[in-house]
């Protein structure tokens, strides 16, 4: 918007319309003026996601104490080689033994997170420092976005979020194992049913809550009102996608929080409490 003078000065401010120079930012050296903890949030996003790798890592590696009658940790679940412990899923094939079965299971929940889209802002924004915090300046000169590789590979979130609900099925069917005691008889209940029954839940949350999943249930369509089952499910799917970076953390913990009950079972650290 031009700004004049009074009329009869003859005198005009320069500005966007009026043929003047363009505003520049400010000549300061420093790349941002916040005196706050800008950085302590994305420190903390590197940190959390971080120790997930390693511990989760770790334990895929380790290959052991992922069993403890009838409970089965999330990163060894669906245990499809014949070289499992326990007996909670069919057995596929034989794998070789220097290959944890978890290797194979964690491809799919982690690349569903990899790819997630909240998961892509926190570690782009810590990691990356793309950006680090609003009117903090990127030390980037050029971004390609996620037209080419490797982000070119994000678009392969919904192909993950399919696999992962399947994964969501197969714990659900776990926890309701934790209903049995060490015999197989079933009408019994522990703490660790508990855990893997909150951690089932945590995670179809989680999953049901993604941006995918609310464009899978209600995109693609013109009209609402010729779908109304559609647009019901879509509505109760956006209202868990408003909490959806919640259930990507609690969801994350909780995976954690049950293999390490599990395996502080299978070590005999701990005893299961039974509620009856």
């Amino acid at each position: 918007m031009t700004t004049t003078a009074p009329r009869g000065t003859g005198a005009v401010t320069p500005g966007r319309g009026d043929g003047g120079p363009a505003p520049r930012r400010a000549a300061i050296r420093a790349r941002h003026l916040r005196t706050d903890r800008w950085w302590l949030q994305p420190l903390i996003t590197v940190v959390v996601l971080l120790s997930f790798v390693v511990y989760s890592s770790f334990r895929a590696f380790q290959n052991a104490y992922y069993f403890a009658e009838p409970y089965i940790s999330p990163f060894y679940s669906p245990c499809i080689t014949t070289g499992c412990e326990g007996d909670t899923f069919p057995e596929f094939f034989t794998g070789p033994s220097f290959i944890s079965p978890a290797i194979y299971i964690l491809v799919i929940p982690l690349g569903l997170r990899a790819t997630c889209y909240y998961y892509r802002k926190a570690y782009y924004r810590s990691f990356w420092l793309s950006p680090p915090a609003c009117a903090v300046g990127e030390p980037h000169k050029r971004y390609t976005g996620e037209s080419r590789p490797p982000l070119l590979i994000q678009n392969l979130h919904r192909y993950a979020l399919y696999g992962a609900l399947l994964f969501n099925v197969i714990l659900t069917y776990d926890a309701i194992l934790g209903f049995r005691d060490e015999t197989g008889e079933w009408g019994h209940m522990g703490v660790g049913t508990l855990v893997l029954l909150a951690n089932a839940a945590l995670l179809w949350l989680y999953s049901l809550s993604c941006h995918s999943c609310r464009h899978i249930v209600g995109g693609r369509l013109n009209h609402f009102s010729k779908h109304p089952l559609r647009y019901k499910a879509w509505t109760q799917v956006s209202k868990l996608n408003a909490s959806h970076a919640k259930f990507a953390w609690l969801s994350l913990f909780s995976v954690a929080i049950a293999d390490a009950y599990v395996f502080l079972l299978a070590t005999g650290t701990i005893t299961d409490f039974r509620f009856f």
